[in-house]
């Protein structure tokens, strides 16, 4: 009886890494080279790639049956990271390299036809993984350092097939990555100055970004609702160690983590209009992450928001409330972390200038309500503040002195932050729930937003998220408990937009 060689890797659910076992069989029979498994395309085709590998470095498969099985075989096997771990499997079974030292590694990682080593998504997980089962993991040299972020473990990132069966045989050695150095640079972006005029929109944006807020800002075409939008992610504080390796684990599933760096910064994602919903919130062939997981615990920008596929919008309102989306299967159900802040832009109608004296809309007010109706209402009520961005006048654009900096208005937005990390039960007040909220308002301004909720009609969802904004202004003004100008001014801020009701 022929014996087994064993390897183990991983398939990707989400975020987590699923342990996977690849065997590899060569026995006796008629020349073949078989995977099993329940492997797609790309793992099927391994075998082809295996097979050119070997041959580039001066190996060839016996003339025998070679069976490679991957277990569990009821879970999908996705990706070409699996050329590695079956290449490693095979050499081991023809013993080129030890299988006992095998048993100690997981690997992934892509062949060429020449035997080195591509890049592959999801290494940060694997490592994590297998530093969880006390294992070393084999990946392709780029990403070493990707890998190393896992605390310890042993990491052999060799650039081909020949560097890592040296290794294994003791001809050489492979050094031990190193995580990369962490960016420490300042924010490098466009500055807040650089925005003139626009005061009640850029405290609308230093109160959403303090507090983690969804933004809308309504206002004719070039009125400067992107030139804010792109300034929102200088205000955010970095990432905490926890939060930084929590958003790259989704970056390397994605296989968008650059040189191995975790990010420092709040990622800010701008994706087009015609995005579809799987490419907003996830799916395609391989469940991929979508652009609402790749803006977790950063900022979502949507601009032209009603220009997007009506159905891709609607996806967006669970996210929103539960700070994840989950990808359903006939034979699995994906889940990605999507605690984003949507920040949106959109014209007050279809040609832009509905309510604007010197270009009046020629079809108001029903432009403006046929064109915000594409926006349904429980969206609507999910954005904290609402702003009209309005057109500067040419002398106001020409003599308005420059505005604060970027780095001065994150000051405050950092130290309003830390008061809100320092109070506990929440990230930020965007995710804070009434009961601790309510302790911390006076009997006055309770009462202000129990009075305006009944006139404004607003829903519960409404009154919840006035009392958190008006939290976060409290928190910026460095003040203990809500007063009743705060929850005035987190009212104003939830008005009706031009043609339609709040």
């Amino acid at each position: 009886m022929s014996s087994i060689a064993r390897i183990q890797t991983f398939a990707f659910a989400g975020i987590e890494a699923v342990p996977v076992e690849v065997q590899v069989q060569i026995a006796p029979g008629l020349p073949a080279f078989l995977i099993v498994g329940l492997p797609d395309k790309a793992v099927g085709e391994s075998k082809e790639r295996v097979r050119a590998a070997l041959t580039a470095i001066g190996l060839s498969l016996p003339p025998k049956r070679v069976l490679v099985n991957m277990a569990p075989a009821d879970i999908a096997k996705e990706g070409s990271h699996f050329d590695l771990p079956i290449a490693l499997a095979v050499l081991a079974a023809m013993d080129v390299l030890p299988r006992d030292e095998l048993h100690d590694f997981a690997a992934l990682g892509e062949l060429a036809l020449d035997g080195s080593l591509a890049p592959v998504a999801g290494v940060l997980p694997a490592a994590m993984a297998a530093s969880a089962r006390e294992l070393g993991l084999v990946c392709p040299a780029q990403q070493g350092p990707e890998a190393a972020w896992a605390g310890r473990i042993q990491v052999l990132a060799p650039p081909d097939l020949p560097a890592l069966i040296n290794h294994f045989r003791g001809i050489q050695t492979l050094a031990q990555p190193v995580p990369p150095r962490l960016d420490d640079a300042p924010w490098a972006g466009p500055c807040l100055s650089q925005v003139r005029g626009q005061e009640s929109a850029k405290r609308a944006l230093e109160i959403a970004a303090a507090g983690a807020h969804n933004l809308l800002m309504v206002g004719p075409p070039g009125a400067g609702k992107s030139m804010l939008a792109a300034r929102m992610a200088g205000l955010l504080p970095d990432l905490t160690p926890a939060e930084a390796l929590e958003i790259s684990l989704v970056h390397s599933v994605a296989g968008m983590l650059t040189e191995g760096k975790l990010l420092r910064r709040p990622p800010f994602r701008d994706p087009h209009h015609s995005a579809s919903v799987p490419a907003l919130v996830g799916g395609g062939a391989r469940a991929r992450p979508g652009e609402i997981s790749l803006a977790h615990l950063g900022v979502l920008f949507l601009d032209e928001w009603p220009e997007f596929p009506r159905a891709a919008l609607e996806a967006l309102r669970q996210p929103m409330e539960t700070g994840r989306t989950t990808v359903s299967r006939a034979n699995a159900h994906v889940t990605y972390p999507a605690r984003f802040q949507c920040v949106a832009a959109m014209n007050p109608c279809r040609c832009g200038y509905l309510g604007e004296p010197s270009r009046e809309c020629a079809r108001a007010p029903v432009c403006g309500q046929d064109y915000q109706q594409r926006l349904s209402g429980p969206l609507l009520d999910r954005m904290d503040v609402v702003v009209e961005v309005q057109p500067l006048a040419p002398a106001e654009l020409t003599r308005a002195p420059p505005g604060e900096r970027t780095e001065v208005v994150a000051a405050r937005v950092a130290a309003a932050r830390e008061r809100q990390r320092a109070r506990g039960g929440a990230r930020c007040n965007a995710e804070a729930e009434w009961d601790v909220l309510q302790p911390l308002a006076d009997a006055d301004a309770l009462a202000l937003l129990e009075t305006a909720a009944t006139r404004l009609r607003l829903s519960t969802r409404g009154q919840v998220r006035t009392l958190r904004v008006a939290r976060t202004i409290a928190d910026l003004a460095a003040v203990a408990r809500v007063g009743r100008a705060h929850v005035a001014e987190a009212l104003a801020f939830r008005h009706r937009m031009p043609g339609r009701g709040a």
